[in-house]
């Protein structure tokens, strides 16, 4: 029997990513900085910034998390998605469960996966070409593991992830908007929602000249915005928003 609360790591599972200017924002979402938008979108900070664009996806941020050899997946929130009143979190849960040694070998004691489960459609519906299931995050507490790290641990799971739009400098939303398109590439048959812009940085390991004197650095996730087009309109195929029956992108007796 379990004996772990309902919030096993006891903090949520993912919080908001700030939005970029003229990204559409909702009840609780948050401007960025506008140093934030302009290293992302405009010019980076010098040679040690690297700006990674993946599509954003639409459907129920969840988590997988490793305590011991137990896994634990988890709604946003940070609650456990089989006590969820919602169907498509405890299918989730049941998916997790017949993938166990996928995600244990991916995902290290105290650490959660962190992505998008597809299944339901919300604001958007899906002919998946793939499992429901995106990775997008591999974190401890509130670090990140950088990209290049979280794609090789995530090889190992041969977990699907968000399609890579851009790698490199600064990158403005009109340009990500062209590179993806109206349907993105994860088989999107309503218009695409957005992009995730992530910021990496080679950090000094010490800032102090006497105590790091050859310089050494080490990269970080420095910070993660996003854009979602203002004509975004958030859970309308949901059945408590539409008043209609549940539109499923995926359902269980699918072999992907």
């Amino acid at each position: 029997m379990n004996t772990y609360p309902q919030k096993p790591l006891g903090i949520k599972n993912y919080g908001h990513i700030a939005h970029l200017p003229k990204s559409r924002m909702g009840e609780g979402d948050h401007k960025c900085h506008e140093g934030q938008s302009r290293i992302a979108t405009v010019q980076v900070r010098d040679k040690y910034d690297e700006v990674i664009v993946q599509e954003k996806l639409d459907g129920s941020n969840v988590g997988i998390a490793r305590l011991g050899d137990q896994l634990f997946p988890l709604t946003r929130a940070g609650y456990l998605a089989e006590s969820s009143k919602y169907e498509q979190h405890w299918r989730f849960a049941d998916w997790v469960y017949e993938n166990a040694e996928r995600f244990l070998a991916v995902v290290q004691d105290g650490e959660r996966l962190c992505g998008e489960w597809l299944m339901q459609a919300h604001g958007t519906r899906y002919a998946l070409p793939h499992e429901p299931f995106v990775a997008f995050d591999l974190m401890r507490g509130t670090e990140r593991a950088v990209y290049d790290e979280m794609l090789r641990r995530i090889q190992a799971g041969e977990f699907v992830t968000p399609t890579l739009l851009h790698r490199g400098g600064a990158i403005s939303i009109e340009a990500v908007l062209q590179k993806l398109g109206a349907s993105g590439f994860h088989g999107a048959l309503d218009t695409v929602e957005g992009a995730v812009w992530r910021v990496e940085r080679e950090e000094l390991v010490k800032r102090s000249p006497k105590q790091n004197p050859s310089g050494e650095r080490e990269r970080v996730v420095d910070f993660i915005v996003k854009y979602v087009r203002p004509d975004k309109q958030d859970g309308i195929y949901l059945p408590e928003m539409s008043g209609k029956e549940a539109v499923w992108n995926w359902r269980p007796e699918q072999k992907m």
